[in-house]
């Protein structure tokens, strides 16, 4: 099935822009391995027009075009994009597959989320409106208080891959909700559907240089952005390797950053479950999205008691998955983004074998298919907790297996992690549930399942997985400033000083 890929170029200023440097990077279909199409490559010249943009939108007219309008103003665009994306979503969620390799079905279920998420975020900017001038009590009757939630300013909104549109809208819906304006740089490795984007915003006339979008290699794009001083806040998912170096370079001017970041988080499966329903939620808490999730529950800890039934139980679920070119009806696991990616999750799977873990399922390309960057979900047991694949995140369908003996054991083998982002538990015991909730160290718990995602809800981590928290009203207030105003309100003089006139 043959999708033409539209030829676009950077969104600044709300117009269509070659590249000052005339780049561009080529667009790599992960399940064919063919170049389909290419994106444009933003440079420190672009990211500065872009910037120049969208602090002219933020202070045009002294803000009263955008950034110091009404909630329910900007939420008309908003809910027009939404509309937009809606209209769009089997094209959108077929670019979105062709691009970074996520089964159809998958990539309409989240251009769906898109939309719901900026219809959200539209009705959040119109009760902004009323959590204005909200007063504050104070002890003192001759001076009243009140606060204003107001824009933080320009921001960069810097996103992944493996959830291209919806990463860049959870940013983009809110900060616009704020009234900030805003510049997003998506992953170089899936631009595509963030470039229609912009078309949408064309359409919808969103003011110009309220959102620019620049596509663009890491190194070339990303950093400038990242270290420019007109930038008031920047916004960073993606590995914590980046993510400290964007950090470093925010601390140069003190600006605030966000972070979503990397994981590698646990999921303890007890003596009590349904061992179907508890499998079935362990491979989809591990292998969807072709197991590309920063929040992947990917180390089972799994009670001895039930151990060797319930992994051969999962290795029977496994057999049933079908791996495909995500366009196929039916596909469930498609090919992971990139040849690099591909590479560097056999090296992880590789050095597991060699430090003495056992490959039980998976580990290698599936027979069936001869290109494309596909690698079948994995299983591997005999892991103890100094191997890298238990410590490291692989960003890949990598799942691995260790037994546990009591819940202590259990929550101690959960929490000896650097990351704190997701963890989930499996018991039919909702008491023990609570109590390995409570006892988790991770910004998210998932009891009884694993990686349902609704934007009403927070989402974030501890520890190495970042902080600040996006999504929900938590997702706004990341992009509000408050400011405290106070009026002394007395027609008697202070009276700290003498009076010249007395004197």
């Amino acid at each position: 099935m043959a999708i033409p890929l539209p030829n676009r170029q950077l969104f600044i200023g709300g117009e269509w822009k070659e590249p000052v440097l005339k780049k561009r990077i080529p667009i790599i279909n992960p399940s064919t391995e063919e170049i389909i199409g290419d994106i444009p490559a933003a440079t420190a010249e672009d990211v500065e027009l872009a910037v120049e943009a969208a602090r002219k939108a933020f202070t045009q007219n002294k803000g009263r075009d955008w950034a110091f309008t009404s909630g329910a103003f900007r939420a008309k665009y908003l809910r027009a994009i939404a509309a937009k994306i809606t209209e769009r979503k089997p094209e959108l969620a077929k670019l979105e597959a062709l691009d970074c390799g996520k089964p159809l079905d998958e990539a309409a279920w989240d251009i769906d989320d898109v939309a719901g998420c900026f219809e959200y975020y539209a009705d959040l900017a119109e009760g902004l409106d009323a959590k204005q001038n909200v007063p504050v009590s104070l002890p003192m009757e001759t001076f009243k208080s009140y606060v204003l939630k107001e824009p933080i300013g320009v921001v960069a909104l810097i996103t992944p891959w493996n959830y291209p549109l919806l990463m860049a809208t959870w940013k983009v819906a809110p900060a616009l909700a704020a009234g900030c304006t805003a510049i997003l740089k998506p992953s170089e490795l899936a631009s595509v559907t963030c470039l229609e984007l912009a078309e949408v915003c064309r359409e919808v006339g969103l003011p110009p240089g309220v959102l620019n979008i620049l596509s663009g290699l890491g190194p070339e794009a990303g950093a400038p952005l990242a270290s420019h001083p007109h930038v008031d806040k920047i916004a960073f998912t993606g590995s914590t390797a980046t993510g400290s170096r964007i950090m470093a370079s925010a601390a140069q001017m003190v600006k605030p950053v966000s972070m979503e970041l990397g994981g590698k988080s646990p999921i303890i499966v007890f003596e009590d479950v349904d061992l179907d329903k508890a499998a079935e939620w362990t491979i989809f808490g591990c292998f969807w999205t072709n197991g590309q999730i920063c929040s992947a529950t990917s180390r089972l800890l799994v009670h001895e008691s039930i151990a060797t039934e319930f992994v051969d139980r999962l290795v029977k679920w496994c057999k049933k998955i079908k791996i495909s070119d995500p366009l196929e009806e039916g596909c469930r696991l498609g090919p992971v983004v990139s040849g690099g990616q591909y590479e560097k999750i056999l090296k992880c799977i590789s050095t597991a074998k060699s430090e003495g873990a056992s490959i039980l399922f998976g580990g290698a390309r599936p027979k069936h298919l001869n290109k494309g960057f596909f690698i079948e979900p994995t299983i591997i047991t005999d892991v103890n907790t100094s191997m890298q694949i238990w410590r490291e995140e692989v960003f890949g369908p990598v799942l691995c297996v260790k037994t546990f003996s009591t819940e202590d054991e259990a929550i101690e083998l959960a929490n000896d992690t650097h990351y704190g982002l997701g963890a989930a538990v499996i018991s039919k015991d909702l008491e023990r549930c609570d109590r390995v909730s409570k006892a988790f160290r991770a910004g998210i718990v998932w009891i009884n399942c694993s990686q349902p995602c609704f934007c009403q809800a927070p989402w974030g981590g501890l520890k190495r997985s970042g902080f600040g928290r996006e999504l929900g009203e938590w997702g706004l207030e990341n992009y509000l400033s408050v400011k405290q105003v106070t009026k002394y309100i007395s027609d008697e003089p202070w009276g700290w000083y003498q009076s010249p006139s007395k004197l």
